[in-house]
């Protein structure tokens, strides 16, 4: 049984197979070849954390592979709410072919997958959101090719998507630089184990030197609201804009993994700069996820 917890459940050859297929399913569909592997599968999609890219990506890439899947929110679920976890993964596990969970507490996902009987997909914790960075991944190759050797740099808090980053950084061989200000570092363990290609600083300016890709995220992450006076004070040094990427590379690309919050986190104007492939990397979570759908229901067939 194959679980997708973090980037670190499948090699880095398995890795680069899921996005190399992700860049196929996206130019048949753009071909408008019918192709449906997965008829009669059902994706199970327990939502803790709402979202509107997570939930639009897996249904229609569910539906475009000849499968559904089903929506579940917090109220349609005993999840957390009295029954315990592992009771909700083996009944639920019984009854679909694969499960996708986003939600708060990392852990939760773990004592899911551990008693699930189909694979288990983390569509998002606190700590990890690797669906977003195989997207990513994908957006970078299309537009640049091998990231392998080149130099990342993350810009903001050290949540989720930048710990991710960090796994990234040993899967796709990449020098990364993290900016975020003292008190905001991403898992110090985590860091150390990938001491050898990641770097953590608290100037900006100081990351993004020659930097191949420039990243960032709210500032605020879902269930940090009332965190967010106080943390629009500590980050206005990091502020991602065109100046800054004006200290990069010439062929710099910016991603943010959206909703952005105009004025914060980037400027106004940067996710329609040139250099900004936002909207790709966004549509690419759809073609990113069908493959890893499609590499998971395979793996169980063998």
């Amino acid at each position: 049984m194959r679980h997708f917890l973090t980037l670190m459940d499948l090699s880095q050859n398995e890795l680069h197979w899921v996005i190399q297929r992700a860049i196929e399913l996206k130019h048949m569909r753009r071909r408008g070849e019918v192709y449906e592997p997965l008829k009669n599968r059902v994706l199970g999609m327990i939502f803790e954390k709402s979202s509107t890219r997570t939930r639009v990506s897996f249904e229609a890439g569910m539906a475009q592979l000849g499968g559904s899947a089903i929506f579940l929110s917090p109220r349609d679920t005993q999840l957390g709410r009295g029954e315990p976890i592992e009771d909700s993964a083996r009944v639920l596990s019984s009854m679909v072919d694969v499960v996708m969970i986003r939600t708060f507490d990392h852990e939760h996902v773990e004592r899911f997958a551990e008693f699930s009987s189909v694979p288990v997909i983390n569509a998002l914790t606190d700590d990890f959101h690797p669906c977003q960075l195989l997207a990513d991944m994908q957006t970078f190759i299309e537009h640049r090719g091998s990231i392998q050797g080149k130099t990342v740099a993350w810009i903001g808090d050290g949540n989720n998507m930048c710990q991710s980053y960090i796994n990234a950084a040993k899967q796709f061989d990449f020098q990364l630089r993290i900016a975020t200000p003292a008190g905001f570092e991403p898992n110090a363990e985590l860091v150390a184990q990938h001491s050898d290609r990641v770097t953590v600083l608290t100037d900006p300016r100081e990351a993004v030197l020659g930097a191949h890709l420039i990243a960032t995220d709210v500032w605020a992450s879902m269930g940090q609201e009332d965190e967010q006076e106080q943390r629009q004070r500590r980050f206005q040094a990091y502020q991602v804009n065109e100046a800054l990427l004006d200290l990069a590379s010439p062929d710099v690309l910016f991603m943010h993994c959206l909703p952005a919050h105009r004025g914060e986190e980037v400027s106004h104007t940067l996710l329609d700069d040139p250099r900004s492939v936002v909207w790709d990397e966004a549509e690419n979570r759809l073609h990113a996820q069908k493959a890893l759908l499609e590499f998971l229901l395979g793996q169980e067939e063998e």
